[in-house]
């Protein structure tokens, strides 16, 4: 073999690209680095007193460092098992739903209907963006609407596909829609009502400017998603299985109507069950399995049809399912290593020393970052709170600037921090990296920061109480 043909052979072999790890691989380097900083930051705790509304409260002036829990070399191993037993009542809800759409994939009626609404929109369908982000952004600001978004993805994906347009677009659509509704929202009672309840605000005050914020920061992102998808938007593959060319000579027969209103009928008795009583994963969970059967039965499939169905829809799940309990290992470490409160401690020291408007922007980076570290909104809201209110009384910053700092704080990085399971499972669901979608995200992140700052700086400007 002569020097050419030696070099042609080299050229031949494709050479190995390096891409971005796995999301798992991600996930256990955080909960790795959690364990290293159990040995590099301090263990310290705060007192808690429970309220006599039940509410567990920090008490303010009360942190003292304490013995914690070293991690050990086993401490990330556990800390999966643990996290999925965490996160449980989360993974099965997404095992659940996605077995249940596992069934109405199979009856073809979303490809039908999606074909439907092109028809009818004649190439206009790029309103459903808008319109689709509207209602999220809605239920983020009225009943908190967060982990339920993973349901509505596992149905955009597909939709969203035969429509021409991307897996970003699927992601993007509710994830961004609910996060903007529920990073401004005005009546969100898991954030904006436990939050001003632990300042002693009345509920839902100071509702004029913060419905104003909402459409600011709601329709910025919608614009910003909108103008992508219109972007990326192809027409489906001719002939491809599912395509609109495909189905569109398939008008919807009385057996599909009846399927839709299942499905339709689901998911607006969970909406009314969340927002009149109270709902949460475990009744949406039992919602869903109820319209996998109405579904099935309609379609006049088997018992066993039903089931092979639901398996298969499980099998499509199942790596966004297990992803949550990964982020809730990250967050099992940080706890058991008592090193949450010594990181709220300093950052509450930080913001000590500062001039009053500074100290207004302070408070929502320091939420901004703690929700990293607790992406639970009423679990953020009783943690820092009580330490906030005294604070901001303190520094001359109203309550109602410390309410909106932390709910502006809590709510951005909701669609960030791979710590928020429901997030990164919806990501998981919808086919989308978490490295893409941090590239695609970052420009509108680097606004909403913008946005959220400013709002806070003219809330202490207004005196807003």
């Amino acid at each position: 073999m002569n020097h050419l043909e030696r070099t042609a052979e080299l050229e031949a072999v494709p050479r190995r690209q390096l891409g971005f790890p796995h999301i798992f691989v991600v996930l256990f380097t955080f909960i790795c680095v959690a364990a290293v900083m159990t040995y590099l930051i301090d263990a310290g705790s705060y007192e808690r007193v429970i309220s006599e509304q039940g509410k567990t409260a920090v008490v303010p002036g009360s942190y003292a460092t304490i013995d914690g829990q070293k991690a050990t070399l086993l401490t990330p191993f556990i800390a999966v098992f643990e996290g999925m037993k965490e996160g449980s009542s989360i993974i099965f809800f997404i095992f659940i739903s996605g077995g249940a759409f596992g069934v109405l994939k199979a009856t073809g009626v979303l490809q039908k209907l999606v074909a439907s609404i092109s028809r009818s929109l004649s190439g206009h369908d790029i309103i459903l963006i808008p319109l689709l982000m509207l209602l999220f952004a809605i239920g983020g600001a009225t009943f908190g609407l967060a982990e339920e978004t993973i349901a509505f993805i596992i149905i955009l994906a597909p939709m969203m596909r035969m429509l021409g347009y991307s897996a970003m677009v699927a992601a993007a659509v509710p994830l961004v829609g609910a996060g903007a509704g529920f990073s401004a929202a005005f009546m969100n009672p898991f954030t904006v009502g436990v939050a001003q309840d632990i300042a002693q605000l009345p509920m839902f005050s100071g509702m004029g400017l913060r419905v104003v914020y909402w459409l600011v920061f709601v329709s910025v992102s919608i614009g910003f998603v909108t103008r992508y998808a219109a972007k990326v938007k192809s027409p489906p593959v001719p002939g491809a299985a599912g395509s609109q060319d495909a189905i569109s000579e398939s008008p919807l027969t009385h057996a599909d109507r009846l399927i839709l209103s299942a499905f339709a009928g689901a998911i607006l008795l969970i909406a009314y069950g969340v927002i009149r009583h109270g709902w949460y994963i475990g009744e949406m969970s039992g919602v869903f399995l109820l319209m996998c059967m109405l579904v099935g039965a309609f379609a006049r499939m088997s018992p066993n049809e039903i089931a092979e169905h639901f398996v298969n829809g499980l099998k499509e799940i199942a790596m966004g399912a297990l992803v949550v309990g990964f982020a809730f290992g990250i967050l099992i470490v940080l706890k058991n290593g008592s090193i949450l409160d010594t990181i709220l401690y300093h950052l509450e020291q930080l913001l000590g020393g500062m001039p009053p408007v500074l100290t207004a922007v302070g408070m929502f980076l320091v939420q901004l970052l703690l929700n990293c570290l607790v992406p639970s909104g009423s679990g953020q809201a009783a943690l820092t709170m009580p330490l906030m209110v005294p604070l901001a009384d303190l520094v001359g910053v109203t309550r109602q600037t410390a309410v909106l700092a932390f709910q502006l704080g809590d709510g951005i990085t909701n669609i960030v921090t791979p710590t928020s399971g429901y997030f990164m499972a919806g990501l998981s669901v919808a086919g989308v990296s978490w490295s893409k979608w941090i590239k695609w995200i970052l420009p509108l992140f680097m606004i909403q920061l913008t946005l959220a700052a400013g709002m806070v700086t003219l809330a202490y400007y207004l005196s807003w109480s």
